[in-house]
């Protein structure tokens, strides 16, 4: 009688639900998922949690295959010569391969008075902390959002649509993906909610405190909650686990997925970087990266060379509030087309980019294998050959 294969995987979002999923290919692959919450969170909820518009949890019964085990604990260690994972609440678990899908976090930030002061958003828990902190502050209290980019965009009109009075300070340009036709739709938008949005180098904090924000020209904004979301960080689990990683924490790679360090872990998501170069961040990125992850475990489960991943990122989208959104189209270099959709049409797109990422994840539930994704073609290709100092894997 053959022996089940083990496969732990590190992670219970968009990446890692996918990767157990498809991994259940083959019928004698036993999975294992370790996640510090016993729900799914869909991160492109949270600024609608923060506005009280939606709860952004989903039951792992919607989105993860029936038989995939989901023990609620976080991974303190990767044991990569025993391979065997440890847990925060005591005990391991030992693996065959390893998926490490770890996810990312909020930025941490060295602005003084930011890690007092200002509350971050990119987790579950921070965005109930902040839905609670709100309640909790008068309707006409000023609310400041530093960070232009897709979650600072969409929480201050989230906010600004239920009535609060919000800044948002971007240190740069609002919507810096966006092409300028779309960036000044997005301004309009804003506008048209009420938002006071400021921009430019000059609009960089420098200091937050628990009344103001202090921006790089002196300016002083009244700011009686102040959140923060600008960048997000990745756990180091890898790297104090031994394993390279890149400057940021991510786990080094090849272009299949598999560790420069180990070919028994293969890593995908927000925390993996492919010869060095990671994927822009977005749920659509993390459970493609996790789909491709698992096809990578059942090639060198069958004693086959993977495959190296080829995945574009085709479009970004954004609401204003629950009546408007922003659907970007992009070239596979990952800049903005001129085409955008906006108004209703981009609001009804946003809408079902979010939908699709958890029906992506149920079909793969029901169907392992039926996952599919935009290909990059060459672009990817001819980026590598640019670069000298890609990381070169374990002999």
């Amino acid at each position: 009688m053959s022996k089940n294969i083990d496969v732990v995987v590190i992670g219970g979002g968009y990446a890692g639900v996918m990767a157990a999923n498809r991994v259940r290919q083959r019928d004698d692959v036993t999975v294992t998922v370790i996640n510090p919450r016993s729900v799914f969170v869909p991160r492109l909820r949270l600024h609608q949690l923060v506005g009280g518009t939606h709860d952004a949890v989903v039951d792992y019964a919607e989105v993860l295959a029936e038989g995939v085990r989901l023990v609620v604990d976080s991974v303190t260690r990767i044991d990569a010569a025993a391979r065997s994972v440890t847990l925060a609440e005591g005990g391991t678990i030992g693996y065959d391969y390893l998926i490490y899908a770890a996810g990312s976090s909020g930025a941490g930030s060295r602005v003084p008075g930011a890690a007092e002061f200002a509350y971050p958003v990119a987790t579950l828990e921070a965005a109930r902390r902040l839905r609670s902190v709100l309640f909790d502050t008068p309707m006409t209290a000023p609310v400041t959002v530093v960070g232009g980019g897709p979650t600072g965009i969409e929480t201050a009109a989230e906010l600004a649509e239920r009535g609060r009075t919000v800044t948002l300070v971007c240190g740069g340009v609002v919507g810096p993906y966006l092409h300028q036709k779309a960036r000044r739709t997005a301004r309009q938008y804003l506008a048209a909610l009420g938002v006071s949005v400021v921009e430019g180098p000059d609009a960089a904090v420098v200091a937050v405190t628990g009344e103001a924000v202090e921006l790089r020209d002196g300016q002083q904004l009244a700011s009686a909650v102040t959140i923060w979301t600008a960048g997000f960080d990745v756990p180091d689990l890898a790297d104090r686990s031994g394993l390279r990683t890149d400057a940021a924490g991510r786990l080094l790679t090849d272009e299949t997925l598999t560790s420069v360090d180990d070919e028994r872990i293969i890593a995908a998501g927000d925390s993996s970087a492919p010869s060095g170069l990671p994927f822009r961040m977005s749920a659509y990125t993390a459970y493609s990266l996790g789909a491709h992850a698992a096809d990578t475990v059942l090639h060198r489960i069958a004693g086959e060379q993977p495959t190296p991943i080829d995945l574009a990122f085709p479009a970004m989208c954004l609401s204003f509030g629950r009546d408007a959104g922003i659907y970007q189209l992009g070239h596979k270099d990952e800049t903005a087309m001129r085409l955008y959709f906006s108004g209703f049409a981009g609001k009804k797109l946003k809408e079902f980019a979010c939908e699709a990422g958890i029906k992506h994840l149920a079909r793969e539930a029901r169907k392992p294998g039926s996952h599919r994704w935009f290909k990059d073609g060459k672009y990817r290709l001819q980026l590598l050959a640019q670069r000298s100092d890609a990381p070169t894997p374990l002999a």
